[in-house]
């Protein structure tokens, strides 16, 4: 009995001295979101829209405003489109795509120096078994960040 109450205290002592070793405020257990770090995003359009939806805008809007405080050392927006109509209104398209993403991140105050714009066109639009592929409508971002 007397080694089974031994035990028992041997227990109680170690699994209170384990307490001691947990952090004691909030503080200590909540860190903040690294906000100067390398970000990459897509911006999702409707069929034949360079126009940002209002989910696109609030990405960009909450993207740009989070990075104010940080040095973007590069900005590279690379427009897609469908294989929906024509090669050359579908590189047009990608293009309007890219551009209209990188305008709205310097008019929500991304501080970025120089955007790279990139339109990739319908190239890769189609599935290998020659179905459109939708998703290709969008923006994809590379933004290098340092705080």
């Amino acid at each position: 009995m007397r080694f089974r109450g031994a035990i028992l205290l041997a227990v109680a002592a170690a699994a209170l001295g384990a307490c001691e070793t947990f952090p004691r405020t909030r503080d200590d257990l909540v860190r903040p979101a690294q906000t100067c770090v390398d970000t990459q995003f897509t911006v999702y359009f409707n069929e034949g829209s360079a126009r940002l939806t209002d989910p696109a805008m609030q990405l960009v809007r909450t993207t740009a405003q989070g990075l104010r405080a940080c040095r973007v050392s590069g900005a590279r927006v690379v427009g897609l489109a469908d294989a929906t109509g024509t090669p050359e209104a579908n590189r047009t398209l990608s293009q309007r795509r890219a551009v209209e993403v990188a305008r709205a991140l310097q008019a929500h105050g991304l501080p970025a120096p120089v955007f790279e714009i990139a339109a990739a066109g319908e190239s890769g639009a189609m599935t290998a078994d020659g179905r459109e592929d939708p998703v290709r409508r969008r923006a994809e971002v590379f933004l290098t960040v340092t705080p």
